[in-house]
């Protein structure tokens, strides 16, 4: 059996965790794709739309990846489209608590043969949050190394435009 298995995120911006996630999920399913979730009390640095041109730019190498986005109940998502295996990146303990009981409830509501599996981040990568890197940037902190280069380019190009209005 072929196994397709999603990984979501807001992914605002894509970090190298997340990355890092990605690439070793890619060699563990046939099929992986990046769901980008829509939540809309969530302020965005990036609108859906670059989020996306953005991770698939940065996908291109792996090239059993694909990239999609959703709103709504992540079951719903999974039960629609057929995945099989639902991926979570940890990168610490306090993770761990929260991604459980997420884990736990959406057993509920996906599908019979939905597994949900956890990846440890990397430790290089454990302290990568996006939420850490848009304070960074912003505060015109150096970022290089926590985002891949598409994305540290676009977030560089996003701070260029705004000084300018």
């Amino acid at each position: 059996m072929e196994t397709k298995a999603l990984y979501t995120g807001s992914f605002d911006p894509l970090t190298n965790g997340h990355y890092n996630i990605i690439e070793r999920a890619s060699k563990l399913y046939d099929e992986l794709t990046v769901g980008i979730i829509m939540n809309p009390a969530k302020k965005s640095l990036f609108t859906l739309e670059e989020r996306k041109e953005m991770i698939q730019e940065t996908m291109k190498p792996l090239g059993n990846v694909r990239v999609d986005s959703f709103s709504g109940l992540l079951a719903d998502y999974v039960n629609k489209n057929g995945f099989n295996v639902v991926v979570r990146g940890l990168r610490s303990s306090m993770d761990f608590e929260y991604e459980i009981q997420m884990a736990q409830m959406n057993a509920r509501l996906f599908n019979e043969a939905v597994e949900t599996v956890f990846l440890m981040t990397d430790p290089e990568s454990s302290f990568i949050s996006s939420s850490m890197v848009k304070e960074v940037h912003s505060l015109g902190g150096r970022i290089e190394g926590l985002v891949p280069d598409k994305i540290l380019r676009s977030m560089k190009a996003l701070t260029e435009d705004r000084r300018m209005l």
